[in-house]
């Protein structure tokens, strides 16, 4: 059992770090394009076929990641935690290969566009690397219990500090962004699509000034508080069962 459990993860493992470095070759094509002297903010103004395609390109990631997940996990909550896994992988190596062919980024703690859906998130490389190590550890939480106790499940409670952690640490990456879009157009103006290339070059001139550590980690708490009580139950129901 142990030796199955072994074999998947580390076949998801390779599958993520190839997207990892799929979704880096794409964005090294980007950069060449467009940022040929380097990367940094403000943005250059990109097409809107390109800005469409990226948002596109980044649905395709998930439903990518979703599917290793769905085929792997038996269990919703087994499908769930390959889901998370992959996911952080993925993230991981993305910066990894990055770094390793553009030198890119300079540090921890350089700012880089994180993710497009449903708004621009953005932060400091260091932060989802964070947010990557903790999936790791709730995903290798749940993958172990479920091989220990076929029952193991997320409770309530668990899925609302998950859940609500998640929020929390979306807030933190698109607090500042929002509150610049919101100056120039409503939340109807950033859905119409008259006014798309008007929002595309408004986003366009945002520069990150501040990163609110305090919501953020505040988000990791709620996480943590979710792996921590995941474990201790499971654990008192594993050698209740010895």
């Amino acid at each position: 059992m142990h030796n199955k459990i072994f074999k998947t993860v580390l076949i998801v493992s390779f599958f993520s770090i190839a997207m990892g470095y799929l979704e880096s070759a794409v964005v090294i094509y980007i950069r060449e394009l467009y940022y040929p002297e380097g990367f940094e903010f403000p943005l250059k103004i990109i097409s809107y076929k390109i800005a469409i395609t990226e948002l596109l390109r980044e649905i395709a990631t998930l439903i990518m990641l979703l599917s290793i997940a769905i085929i792997t996990g038996k269990k919703p909550v087994e499908k769930f935690a390959y889901f998370i896994f992959s996911f952080a992988v993925w993230d991981i190596f993305y910066y990894v290969f990055l770094k390793a062919i553009i030198g890119w980024p300079a540090s921890f703690f350089t700012w880089d566009i994180l993710f497009l859906i449903p708004f621009t998130w953005v932060g400091p490389v260091i932060a989802p690397i964070i947010n990557s190590l903790t999936m790791i550890i709730l995903a290798f939480s749940i993958i172990y219990f479920i091989g220990k106790n076929e029952n193991a499940k997320i409770n309530v409670l668990q899925w609302s500090f998950l859940i609500s952690g998640s929020v929390i640490i979306i807030y933190a990456y698109t607090e500042e962004y929002l509150h610049f879009m919101l100056r120039y157009f409503s939340f109807a103006g950033l859905f119409d699509f008259t006014e798309s290339k008007n929002v595309l070059a408004r986003a366009c001139q945002f520069i990150p000034q501040y990163f609110n550590w305090f919501i953020f980690f505040t988000g990791e708490i709620f996480h943590l508080t979710a792996i921590i009580l995941f474990f201790l139950k499971n654990q008192k129901f594993k050698n209740a069962s010895i």
